[in-house]
């Protein structure tokens, strides 16, 4: 290929990663809970960080640097995944209950206590008292 068309790849590659990037930021401050939090950098994780890389692999150009950079990008998109489902699954088991919205029965609608969505019920369903201020 052309340098042109190469260098417009990349930059796409990048792009798009750097877009990635910051929406799975800002659902890691604006989302409720533990479980959608876990879900945005999950999500921001297995396809920013491939992109990202795939972006310096168009740069490079075919060497031993492109092949350890491919290497990595299989090892993120077998890890990430996995390491976000045992993190969520751990937390469902260890009793942390997702936020269901402010029509469901786990959460009020606000979020701004620290409580990440557990609330009250939550603290009880747990055994800690009234003040108790540790977070799960």
């Amino acid at each position: 290929m052309t340098p042109l068309v190469v260098e417009l790849v990349s930059d796409l590659f990048f792009i798009a990663g750097g877009f990635l990037c910051v929406t799975g930021g800002v659902g890691l401050l604006r989302f409720p809970d533990f479980f959608t939090r876990i879900h945005a950098s999950g999500v921001t994780e297995t396809l920013a960080a491939p992109l990202l890389l795939g972006g310096v692999m168009c740069r490079t150009g075919w060497s031993l640097d492109t092949a350890k950079l491919l290497l990595v990008i299989i090892f993120l998109l077998a890890t990430n995944p996995t390491a976000a489902h045992a993190m969520a699954r751990a937390a469902l088991q260890g009793g942390l209950k997702p936020w269901l919205g402010a029509a469901g029965e786990e959460g009020n609608g606000e979020q701004g206590n620290g409580e990440q969505g557990n609330g009250e019920q939550g603290r009880r369903d747990a055994g800690e008292g009234e003040g108790s201020s540790s977070l799960r």
